[in-house]
């Protein structure tokens, strides 16, 4: 495919990973957009790009494609200023949270972009197995951002805005709370001065068994045996933490209820 040329409204973690995958990729990042000039200079330099703390300033000619990366309160705060005077242009946000249609009636070209994967700036992610959920207005255009994504991933899946909230919502689940449980089993550790990396062989056998068995016939533990005495001593040792001991109250009840 001929090279996109993409200016991104966002300097933040996926935004960061995606404009430097793109780049890689060869398509052109010409600008990049945030509120943060310090985030917007660093990821620029990092795709040899323009930048600006000014939307006023945002690129309006020869742009193949606006790539809007924000949190959803800002998106919303910025989207009749970034998009005035580049209606025409075709527009997509990343989000699995937002609805397509929050472009309806500021442009004409519209749609999403979702990489599924969490993201952090210190950490590389191989795209290769990114799954990136595509919709547009028009099917030119999402036969367009699926070249584009395709040109990262061999993941290319269509999603309309419910399916993608569905997806986020289970993403959250997935991930987002399992990584606050290890923070939460980082700190248990730490009162009795043991280390976090203990764990981590059990949390990698975790991870892969749910590559070959479905998430309920690979759950194990004191709540799917439904031991009472184990679970009792549990929350005697959580004692001083009653946040955290209903969490494992709450769980463990929840995993007995739909043991197999």
């Amino acid at each position: 495919m001929n090279a996109a040329n993409i200016v991104f409204v966002g300097a933040g973690n996926l935004a960061t990973h995606l404009a430097k995958a793109l780049y890689r990729s060869g398509h052109r990042i010409l600008q990049i957009y945030s509120c943060t000039e310090s985030s917007a200079r660093t990821l620029a330099e990092e795709v040899e790009a323009d930048y600006t703390t000014d939307l006023r300033k945002l690129l309006a000619n020869d742009v193949s494609l606006y790539v809007v990366s924000l949190t959803d309160a800002a998106f919303t705060e910025l989207l009749p200023e970034m998009t005035t005077g580049r209606e025409q242009a075709l527009w997509v946000h990343t989000a699995g949270s937002l609805s397509m249609n929050v472009w309806e009636n500021r442009v004409k070209r519209y749609g999403a972009l979702y990489p599924l994967q969490t993201f952090s700036k210190q950490r590389e992610v191989d795209f290769c197995n990114v799954p990136f959920f595509i919709e547009a207005v028009y099917r030119e255009d999402t036969e367009y951002l699926k070249t584009i994504a395709g040109s990262l991933s061999p993941k290319i899946y269509e999603a309309d805005s419910e399916q993608r909230k569905c997806l986020h919502l289970a993403a959250v689940f997935a991930c987002n709370f399992v990584n606050h449980l290890y923070a939460l089993s980082a700190d248990i550790l730490e009162k009795y001065n043991l280390p976090f990396e203990w764990l981590v062989p059990l949390i990698d056998e975790t991870a892969r068994k749910i590559h070959e068995l479905p998430p309920e016939y690979a759950q194990t533990g004191p709540a799917v045996r439904q031991d009472k005495n184990i679970m009792d001593k549990h929350q005697s040792m959580l004692a001083d933490q009653p946040e955290v001991q209903e969490i494992y109250r709450l769980l463990s009840e929840n995993i007995r209820k739909n043991a197999y």
